[in-house]
C-alpha cells in the first residue's frame, strides 16, 4: 500500500487531491472490514458505499494522473511510483469488493434463493443507484469548490504579486530619473572646473607675462644707469 505520508512533492493541487484521496481510501478499507460482519440488507447498504468510495478514490487517481504534468520534472520518479501504487490498491479493492458482492448468501441472508431478480429488488437495486448517483454528484461538488477556492487563492497570490512588481517597476523608474539628473549635475559641475582651470591658466600666462615685463623694464633701468 502507498505511504500516506509520501506528499512532500507535487503542486498544491496535486496535494490536495492526494490527501483526499488518502482520506477516501481509509474510509474505503474501514467499509470493506466491516462487509465481511454484516447480512441482509445492512450489507447491500454497505457494499453500496463501499462502491462509492472505491469509484472515487478512481475519480481522484485520475485527477492526480492529469495534475502530474504540472509536478516539476525533478519530482516525477517520486510521483508516479505513488501513483502506481495507488492503483495498485485500487485494483485490490476491487477485487475485494467483487469477492463480497458474489457471496450471495451472506448479502440476501434468510432470503437467498435461485431467482434473485424480484420486483423488491429490482427496485431497491435502482434506489441503491440513484443514491449512488447523487453522493458521487456531492462529492463531485465538493472538490469543485475546492478547487475553485484553490483557484482564488492562486488568484490572489497573482495579483498580489503583480502589485509588488508594478511597485518595484515604480521605485526602478524613479532611481533612473535620479541618475539622469545626477548625470546631468555631473557635466555641468565637470564643465565649470573645466572653465575655472582655463581661467586659472590665463591668469597664471598674464602674471608670468607681467613678471617678464617687470624683469626687463628693471634689467633695462639699471643697464641705463651704468651705461
Amino acid at each position: 500500500m502507498a505511504n500516506p505520508l509520501d506528499t512532500d512533492a507535487g503542486t498544491e493541487l496535486f496535494k490536495h487531491y492526494e490527501i483526499e484521496y488518502q482520506l477516501v481510501q481509509a474510509d474505503l478499507t474501514q467499509k470493506l472490514e466491516q462487509i465481511a460482519e454484516l447480512s441482509g440488507e445492512p450489507r447491500k447498504a454497505a457494499l453500496s458505499a463501499a462502491e462509492r468510495a472505491l469509484e472515487e478514490t478512481s475519480e481522484l487517481l485520475d485527477q492526480m494522473q492529469m495534475e502530474k504534468q504540472n509536478v516539476p520534472s525533478t519530482a516525477r520518479t517520486s510521483i508516479n511510483r505513488r501513483l502506481r501504487d495507488y492503483n495498485t490498491d485500487i485494483d485490490g479493492y476491487r477485487r475485494k469488493l467483487q469477492s463480497l458482492a458474489g457471496d450471495k448468501a451472506a448479502l440476501f441472508g434468510a432470503r437467498f434463493r435461485d431467482d434473485p431478480s424480484s420486483s423488491a429488488d429490482i427496485h431497491l437495486e435502482q434506489r441503491q443507484q440513484l443514491l449512488a448517483g447523487t453522493d458521487r454528484l456531492d462529492r463531485s461538488t465538493q472538490r469543485l469548490k475546492a478547487s475553485q477556492a484553490l483557484a482564488a487563492e492562486t488568484e490572489t497570490v497573482g495579483a498580489s504579486t503583480l502589485a509588488e512588481l508594478q511597485r518595484q517597476r515604480e521605485t526602478i523608474d524613479h532611481t533612473t530619473r535620479m541618475l539622469y539628473e545626477s548625470e546631468g549635475y555631473v557635466d555641468r559641475s565637470v564643465k565649470t572646473l573645466k572653465g575655472m582651470a582655463r581661467r586659472m591658466a590665463t591668469n597664471r600666462v598674464i602674471t608670468i607675462a607681467i613678471i617678464t615685463i617687470l624683469v626687463l623694464l628693471i634689467v633695462a633701468v639699471v643697464f641705463s644707469k651704468f651705461r
